[in-house]
């Protein structure tokens, strides 16, 4: 039906006849001569037709916005003066002389043009509109762009494409796990896969060495911002590679994936900076490298002082005392350093102390703060030097507990960062290392994996693993882009003894570790080699890459933060017949109200 595209029109056509289906962008009827400006995925061609051509002029002065039309017409230039410097067909135009609509269409409830004062509601609703506008149109291009640069990189250094299942069974990693009930073994279900984990791990014990998948992944998630309940994996794994090896060979391919889609040039190679540091630095272990914000560690000078809210953390082996200097923040008035304090405490901090240094050389004189009185002369004189601190700064202070207090004030910092404009232009990756290999409760004392029961901790002996687990560190690696995680790794445990022992520091018996993972642990007895691997985020690398807002605005048909498709229903009831075949009786969900029933119209301002 079409012989060339809309937005590929160019010079080279000039004076030929072409044939272009699409939907009409806008009509303008200049008195006598009708105007349509035709849009395809590739662009938009403004289309010219006049009564020198009956047929298709009658047509023209009926078409409306959206109408799918099929045009010829003679390629040539727009007269001098009339040229569309935003359009890259804008020195030409199709001089029309058929205009046949292959299907009319009703008023959009919103405008198909790149801005919209749409709602992200309506936009969900209504996706298949939404997803004409150029601006979706160029994300999905681009998310389209990187998978096959990304199978590209990897079919070229030896990765085989390989296909894990989605019925699987239910097992233990982090979130709760989509169920599917089997009508062939009646009480029994399967589980849509949270990722490809164990399979992958499998596929280097059949001694496939090197393997990738592009994969869906299922997470029945609490309520998060900017979670999907389904979402996309580059999935990766490889045999008789170290830690260094896997690293460097992936920032070579999200180097790559930089050059050509945005032109942009990584570091070559990019910086690595362990957990310990990070969180020291940033609170995070995710830092946002282009704000220039940093915590500095106060825990040594406050625990002598004569104020018990800086004191008793410091003294605490889990606690922590910080600071936070904010250039040029004594400008600040009470009422934003409240609303400070107040969303502080949203992160589990307790309050925000503060010193407004308004003249530094007036030494205590010079500073304005309710905690000033309870320093000496040299506590302060250390506060102020260690901080960096200038006239005209404030400095916000944490002391709780470590974890509150780098949950807190790292918000805290990307928080002032954004509110002052101190976050640069830019791409600053890099990798996080050198993680503990597991968390404690504080609660109950058990012990959790920071990243999953799988990651090899940096230790072979299991005497160190049982007799000291919270210091030993594992050998697990995150590649951090700006604030976000892109992806998150590990070489993996290949020894069953090794994983036997973390399954038990863990609080998973022997009993239990084989119902859930025994075929895991008996294939590990057949020679399984050493091998690790990384997954990356693919929807949160797209949504970077494209400066999109969310990652709902990189995936053609997203879910609602509610895991609700406000396109088709879903989720949506089962028959009765179909409920009696799997022997299912739905009863009142715990916790279910009216309010959760109304959550889909708001939450999408999340």
């Amino acid at each position: 039906m079409r012989s060339h595209y809309c937005g590929q029109i160019d010079d080279s056509l000039l004076g030929q006849s072409v044939s272009l289906c699409g939907w009409v962008n806008r009509r303008r009827d200049h008195g006598g001569v009708v105007f349509i400006d035709l849009r395809d995925r590739e662009g938009i061609v403004q289309v010219v037709v006049d009564p020198e051509s009956p047929s298709a002029f009658q047509t023209a002065l009926h078409v409306r916005s959206e109408y799918v039309l099929r045009i010829q017409g003679i390629v040539r230039y727009r007269p001098p003066g009339t040229e569309n410097s935003h359009l890259g067909t804008g020195t030409l135009e199709i001089a029309g002389h058929t205009v046949e609509v292959l299907n009319h269409a009703e008023p959009p409830p919103f405008a198909i043009e790149d801005e919209t004062h749409a709602s992200e509601e309506v936009r969900l609703r209504y996706r298949y509109l939404d997803l004409r506008r150029p601006e979706m149109l160029r994300r999905m291009r681009i998310r389209a762009e990187v998978v096959h640069l990304v199978r590209h990189f990897l079919d070229s250094h030896g990765f085989l494409d390989i296909e894990t299942p989605f019925l699987t069974k239910t097992t233990p990693e982090g979130a709760r796990d989509y169920l599917v009930p089997s009508r062939t073994h009646p009480g029994h279900c399967f589980a849509l896969p949270q990722s490809p984990q164990l399979f992958k791990q499998l596929l280097m014990m059949s001694g496939m060495d090197r393997y990738y998948q592009v994969v869906r992944c299922f997470r029945d998630e609490d309520l998060r911002a900017d979670r999907q309940p389904e979402f996309t994996q580059i999935d990766i794994e490889t045999s008789f590679m170290d830690e260094n090896g896997i690293m460097d060979r992936m920032e070579s391919m999200v180097r790559e994936l930089f050059a050509r889609v945005l032109g942009v040039a990584l570091p070559d190679p990019l910086p690595r900076m362990t957990y310990a540091e990070a969180m020291h630095r940033f609170g995070s272990d995710r830092p946002d490298l282009r704000n220039p914000l940093e915590l500095v560690e106060l825990s040594d000078v406050m625990r002598e002082v004569d104020f018990k809210v800086f004191a008793d953390p410091a003294c605490d082996p889990l606690g922590r005392v910080a600071a936070l200097r904010l250039p040029g923040g004594n400008d600040l008035p009470r009422s934003a350093i409240d609303a400070y304090q107040q969303f502080v405490a949203t992160r589990g901090g307790k309050g925000l102390a503060y010193i407004k240094v308004n003249d530094l050389h007036r030494g205590r004189a010079g500073l304005q703060s309710p905690i000033v009185k309870f320093f000496s002369d040299e506590v302060l004189v250390e506060v102020l030097n260690r901080t960096g601190a200038e006239t005209g700064d404030v400095i916000f202070f944490g002391a709780d507990r470590a974890s509150v207090v780098n949950e807190s004030l790292g918000a805290l910092r990307l928080r002032l960062g954004e509110d002052r404009g101190l976050v640069v232009r830019g791409w600053r990756p890099l990798w996080v290392v050198d993680f503990p290999m597991f968390a404690q409760d504080a609660a109950t004392g058990r012990w959790t994996a920071l990243h999953h029961p799988f990651t090899a901790p940096q230790t072979e002996s299991l005497d160190e693993l049982r007799a000291t687990p919270g210091t030993i560190l594992s050998r697990a690696y995150d590649l951090v882009l700006n604030g976000t995680e892109l992806g998150g790794g590990s070489i993996r445990i290949h020894r069953s003894e090794m994983q036997e022992a973390v399954f038990g520091l863990l609080g998973i018996g022997a009993e239990e570790a084989e119902e859930k993972f025994g075929f895991l642990l008996k294939a590990l007895r057949y020679g399984a080699p050493p091998h690790g691997g990384i997954a990356f985020g693919l929807d949160r690398l797209v949504m970077l890459m494209t400066g999109s807002a969310s990652i709902r605005d990189v995936i053609a048909f997203p879910k609602t933060q509610t895991a609700t498709c406000l396109l088709t229903g879903a989720p949506a009831t089962a028959s009765q017949e179909q409920l009696r075949e799997l022997g299912i009786r739905f009863g009142q969900p715990v916790g279910v109200g009216k309010a959760d029933q109304t959550r889909t119209k708001h939450e999408l301002q999340a």
